[in-house]
């Protein structure tokens, strides 16, 4: 894939991109686990069996519990079905999990995560009413994020970030997650604890001009069109109209979170070191959260993915300096963690390997294996 294109489908998040860059093809059958079917699941092309010549179910059904108790039994004893890259998608993506719901929410309830994003969401419908960011307000929150931070342990915030959550959440979500990434990577840089503060407040405010964008455009579950695209990438210029109560460098940081070191960003063409250092972290947190997240348009990805791709855009758009010490310091607490298989199993990460940061070595069924583009992490799995 081309990396200027890549600007485009990643950064600006529309849909499309992961299957872009695995080449998949959607009307090929492809191996995935029993386990991935689920009651009330609609079954979108027919499903094989592990031979791929037997049909199991026909395309337009919707599953139920004895539905599939009999594709089990019709599939001989294996664990694994055949379905189109379309179906597999859709299963990986839309697969319901209660526990996963359950450890969520408790953790985002007891570090006061919910309550931030909550009072975010809050701010955000007054914007949209206001036109206008009332500062001391936005200062509070992020000041409260600041303290979450401090006193919440850095893999339950990274769990936070990480965890899949209700795709209507998103642009809540995504403010308070780049605020605190924001802050994890100014303290992994050393920096002081003023501006530590502002880098917190800065990622709470990166992308408050999207809410005087069209929901229509925001919340397009497809590719975005070019004139969509160009009026996406306004949100910058509403989020400097917006914050004019605030102190000049913070409004500049806040709507530069899209200018890239070769120039080619928006919507100042800012390159090098024109771009300021708050800037260019934001960016890093802002595009680690929307690849991780889950969208109207596509299921969460995994945080190697997420890394993969950072790495791809390391010094030609994004500062590489700082994509390396995220790197280092976000794997460290994805060790140990369960993830999401393709094949629908889970497995454990045991350890990344930074030559292919996309595929670490996981444990599965008590074997440590080198996942691959054929058996790879999907998503991270909130089963703390």
């Amino acid at each position: 894939m081309d990396l200027r294109n890549m600007k485009e489908v990643v950064l600006e998040d529309t849909p499309a991109a992961e299957d872009a860059d695995k080449g998949i093809n959607e009307n090929i059958l492809t191996a995935v686990s029993l386990d991935l079917l689920y009651d009330g699941m609609i079954i979108q092309d027919d499903i094989y069996d592990s031979s791929r010549e037997r049909k199991l179910i026909n395309s337009g059904n919707t599953l139920d519990e004895y539905q599939i108790e009999r594709i089990k039994r019709l599939n001989s004893g294996s664990g694994t079905i055949y379905v189109t890259g379309r179906t597999k998608k859709a299963m990986e993506t839309k697969r319901p999990n209660n526990v996963d719901i359950e450890v969520r929410q408790e953790v985002e309830d007891s570090t006061g995560y919910t309550e931030t994003k909550n009072v975010t969401q809050k701010y955000l419908e007054e914007i949209a009413v206001e036109k206008k960011v009332d500062m001391e307000s936005l200062e509070v929150v992020a000041h409260e994020l600041k303290k979450q931070l401090e006193e919440i342990p850095q893999d339950v915030v990274v769990f936070l970030i990480n965890a899949m959550a209700p795709v209507d959440e998103y642009l809540q979500r995504h403010s308070v997650n780049v605020s605190m990434l924001n802050g994890l990577i100014a303290r992994w840089m050393g920096m002081a604890s003023a501006d530590v503060d502002r880098l917190v407040l800065i990622g709470l405010l990166h992308d408050t001009g999207k809410i005087m964008i069209p929901p229509k455009v925001l919340n397009a579950p497809r590719k975005l069109t070019l004139l969509e695209y160009e009026i996406i990438k306004k949100h910058v210029d509403h989020t400097y109209e917006l914050l004019n109560d605030f102190p000049d460098d913070i409004r500049m940081a806040a709507c530069s979170h899209h200018e890239r070191l070769d120039g080619l960003g928006y919507n100042r063409k800012l390159r090098d070191n024109e771009i300021l250092i708050e800037s260019r972290i934001t960016s890093i947190s802002d595009t680690y959260d929307a690849i991780v997240a889950q969208r109207a348009y596509q299921g969460p990805q995994s945080p190697f993915k997420a890394l993969s791709i950072l790495n791809k855009l390391s010094n030609t758009q994004l500062d590489g300096d700082i994509i390396r010490l995220f790197t280092e310091n976000i794997t460290k607490d994805l060790i140990g963690k369960p993830v999401m298989m393709s094949d629908g199993t889970i497995g454990i990460i045991r350890e990344p390997d930074y030559d292919d940061i996309e595929y670490p070595r996981v444990e599965l069924s008590g074997r440590i294996l080198k996942t691959d583009e054929n058996l790879y992490c999907t998503s991270m799995y909130n089963d703390e």
